[in-house]
């Protein structure tokens, strides 16, 4: 038996899980991730998280505006249905978050997490938590109307949500940035556009890029992410699939070789789970239309039982 295969600590007991689909694709630059939340039902989140243990309550998916496939404005697609969407979520998520229940967002594509995280931000301000968000990705996120080749706004999340953005997406929740630097780790980063890097770097958000992953290892990148959780810290995770290699994961509009394998995403995620605080989730980017035979889906599913708790051994206290 190994050694030192330590007992997690209890796990934060939510009323149960809210699963909000965002049928959405109106920030990406493939059509597609709309149908992302069914995908996901289909091959089986709701019964792989109640396997688990826990209620699953399956909220339905959210009606926002048709995505009209136009060209950018003042540096933004879609600017207006992309804030649309967003306040619908926000207050879906947060809704769930009040009730005490765990959210789960079933995108759509990843500028949907301006509404979440914002969502989950407002409620730690008036619960007095510390937030800790993690943010899987293959891209840093943090794009602005001057800098965007494309305008796709889920190449902004990041940077919408620590106020570098239009004030409509910016503001939604009330607070200014919605997240500070300091709260958010990025894991598995390997593509950001030129100015990006200076952003990322200027605002001093901490990455594990697939650089130092290859060099430290993913145990090592992941045990400084979740360093400092403790009980008082709700933990937000943002997957987006692209983090996945495309060799395992081909059901994404943005892949990028060189991502993690399956057994280093496997090991995220039980990590996580080991913390006992994971408390609202992002799953973003699924797109059916570009996967074989629904693959990438059932692979989010088994990585998301294991952030529920599934492990191949019970862990022995040290």
């Amino acid at each position: 038996m190994s050694p030192n295969l330590a007992t997690p600590p209890p796990r934060p007991t939510p009323a149960g899980v809210s699963l909000i689909g965002a049928p959405t694709d109106i920030g990406a630059g493939t059509r597609g991730a709309r149908m992302g939340p069914e995908a996901l039902r289909v091959a089986g989140l709701p019964e792989a998280i109640a396997r688990r243990g826990l209620d699953v309550k399956d909220c339905g998916n959210l009606s926002g505006p048709a995505n009209p496939w136009a060209t950018p404005v003042n540096g933004f697609r879609h600017l207006s249905e992309v804030v649309q969407w967003n306040q619908l979520l926000h207050e879906a998520f947060h809704a769930e978050l009040v009730a005490g229940r765990l959210p789960i967002l079933l995108g759509g594509d990843h500028c949907l997490a301006i509404g979440s995280v914002s969502a989950v931000a407002r409620h730690c301000r008036a619960q007095g938590r510390t937030l800790r968000v993690l943010w899987f990705d293959a891209h840093a996120d943090f794009n602005t109307a001057t800098l965007t080749p494309s305008g796709n706004i889920h190449g902004m999340p990041v940077a919408c949500l620590c106020g570098q953005g239009p004030k409509e997406l910016v503001g939604i929740g009330g607070h200014v940035p919605a997240l500070e630097a300091h709260q958010i780790r990025q894991i598995g980063i390997r593509c950001v556009d030129e100015g990006e890097k200076r952003l990322v770097h200027d605002m001093g958000i901490e990455v594990f890029d697939m650089r130092y992953i290859d060099e430290m290892g993913m145990r090592q990148a992941m045990a400084l992410a979740i360093e400092g959780i403790d009980a008082n810290t709700h933990l937000h995770v943002s997957l987006d699939v692209d983090f996945l290699d495309p060799d395992i994961a081909p059901g994404v509009g943005t892949t990028v070789r060189g991502g993690p394998t399956y057994r280093e995403a496997q090991l995220c995620m039980e990590m996580i789970a080991d913390t006992g605080r994971l408390a609202s989730l992002d799953i973003v980017e699924l797109n059916p239309a570009l996967d074989l035979r629904n693959r990438t889906a059932e692979l989010a599913v088994d990585l998301i039982e294991s952030l529920f708790g599934k492990s191949t051994l019970m862990r022995k206290k040290s």
